[in-house]
């Protein structure tokens, strides 16, 4: 299923993951958190009890990637590479090795040293080495991973028991609520920030599963991968992108919702990996709906009997008003469970029974 281009086209504006690069010296501008938590309240007169509560759970993420003389030609603009200065370069450079020292934030989610921060923090991470509140450095390795949420799991080694800290529900949170982000901005360690939520359902184009919170905490390179808490000290969003035109914080900064990321989390747990539902469906959103537009011929949805020009009204029970809410409805359903799917054709409405299937690896939506 696959949903119409979205019409945000960045311009002086960069999106950026907000992973601090030292050896480019640049600012990759990415951050992001996760469900269950209370009704909302007011800020307090301090937020002090509420860091002391949440803060040792939060860690810095030291990662370093090493590189060939053949990764940095990439950085040569495409016209000079075969000219005289491009040859100079490749025999200068062009079989040296180099170190990449990166920078983000995560929170220990389990005591045993269990982890989650980006994806974009850890991807290309040759070490990862995680520093603790209490000074503590410590080695860390992947156990799971998934680039289209953006979401990683990691573990430290270590037997003893870490402070960690509870999922709250993003489902419960509304505009204007208080939220704190924590984390690791320009790698100068353990750092609080405090706003409200701006925004709901921010959609950036920057994937099928975009669907952030929108915050206006100061959140900077560095945050990526930072929990963002409510004011009960449960989190509610993971720290993941912010838009700047300087490479710092100009008061927009976007979070993953802690419902779409505990379970992603949990899937990494159980499995190391992600498989999400598919349909084999183009859907458009049309004025009188999202309508199907194209079928996988083999796919699941012609298989149960949905025809193109139907019109997707519900799953399940649940409405579905957009083609990205479609999408997010069907990449939760575990490949082989059945679906009911409610379709208005030629002025009836018709519940369809879909086994719903394994979404192929490069597909980008389902």
């Amino acid at each position: 299923m696959s949903a119409a281009p979205s019409p945000f086209r960045p311009s002086a504006i960069a999106w950026r993951p907000a992973l601090h690069s030292l050896f480019l010296g640049l600012a990759l501008l990415l951050t992001a958190c996760a469900p269950q938590a209370a009704s909302a309240r007011g800020a307090p007169e301090s937020l002090a009890p509420l860091v002391k509560k949440v803060l040792p759970a939060v860690v810095n993420i030291a990662v370093t990637e090493t590189v060939t003389g053949g990764d940095m030609l990439g950085e040569l603009p495409r016209e000079l590479r075969d000219t005289p200065l491009g040859r100079e370069f490749r025999r200068r450079y062009g079989n040296k090795r180099e170190q990449v020292a990166g920078a983000g934030s995560g929170f220990i989610i389990d005591p045993s040293g269990i982890i989650v921060t980006n994806n974009h923090v850890v991807e290309h991470a040759d070490k990862i080495s995680v520093l603790l509140t209490d000074g503590r450095q410590l080695p860390a390795t992947v156990l799971g991973r998934d680039e289209l949420t953006d979401i990683a799991v990691i573990k430290v080694q270590t037997t003893d028991l870490l402070p960690s800290v509870a999922w709250g529900d993003s489902r419960k949170a509304e505009v204007g609520d208080w939220i704190m982000a924590a984390g690791n901005p320009f790698g100068l360690g353990g750092s609080v920030s405090v706003g409200i939520i701006s925004a709901e359902g921010r959609d950036l184009g920057s994937g099928p599963f975009d669907n952030f919170l929108q915050l206006d905490a100061p959140i900077n390179p560095g945050n990526s991968g930072g929990p963002v808490f409510n004011m009960d000290g449960q989190v509610i969003g993971v720290s993941s992108v912010i838009v700047s035109p300087t490479g710092a914080s100009v008061g927009i900064g976007f979070a993953i919702p802690s419902e779409a990321v505990s379970r992603t989390v949990a899937q990494l747990l159980s499995k190391g990996s992600i498989e999400r539902g598919w349909l084999g469906v183009s859907v458009e959103d049309r004025d009188d709906g999202v309508t199907i537009a194209a079928l996988d011929r083999s796919g699941p949805a012609a298989r149960a009997g949905v025809r193109p020009g139907d019109v997707v009204a519900a799953v399940n029970g649940d409405r579905i008003d957009s083609s990205r809410g479609l999408i997010r409805a069907i990449a939760v359903v575990p490949p082989g469970q059945t679906v009911r799917m409610t379709v208005r054709r030629q002025g009836n409405e018709l519940a369809i029974p879909v086994i719903v299937g394994r979404r192929p690896a490069e597909q980008q939506a389902g």
